[in-house]
């Protein structure tokens, strides 16, 4: 578990099922990130299981410290098809523009760094991502490239690891 001064991060399970789905069902927040069926939702989660036992990191479920309530996700994820370690981030609309999902990635880009054996994060967003966009500059990612990610365009971003983060020697 992660605790910033305002969030609890946990690892998502297959028991945030409803609330995975809910969040995913706002037009505002799925035209980025896409829309998931309750049995799509519950495949996701299991991945999401699976590469915590397998890997140590994982999607998190966001929630507020003062209240416990699901905001949304932020975590690190392995796309073996990259070999990459991502960090993304998707909250509810209504929590948008509070600061919270900077807060949440900054938290777990420093515990990927002091976890895992990785030289970089990458965050890959979609064009026309503005918020995220903005998100990432103010982690101090920069645009490292165009690729597809499951078909989608996206600029992928880079974080590196700071140069006072020395590596876990942890896999990735």
């Amino acid at each position: 578990m992660i605790e910033t001064e305002r969030l609890v991060l946990r690892p998502l399970t297959v028991g945030d099922l409803d609330a995975f789905v809910e969040l995913h069902a706002d037009e505002r927040v799925n035209r980025f990130v896409g829309s998931y069926s309750a049995g799509r939702a519950r495949e996701r989660l299991l991945a999401v299981e699976r590469q915590w036992a397998e890997r140590g990191h994982g999607l998190c479920a966001v929630e507020l410290r003062s209240s416990g309530e699901f905001i949304g996700r932020c975590g690190l994820h392995y796309w073996e098809s990259f070999d990459e370690v991502e960090l993304g981030w998707t909250l509810k609309a209504g929590s948008w523009g509070r600061g919270y999902a900077t807060e949440a990635a900054r938290a777990c880009a420093a515990w990927g760094f002091a976890t895992l054996d990785v030289d970089r994060v990458t965050a890959m967003i979609r064009h026309g991502n503005v918020a995220s966009v903005r998100v990432a500059e103010r982690l101090g990612f920069s645009p490292s490239r165009e690729d597809l990610l499951q078909g989608c365009p996206v600029t992928v971003y880079a974080l590196d690891r700071p140069a006072d983060e020395p590596s876990s020697g942890a896999e990735a």
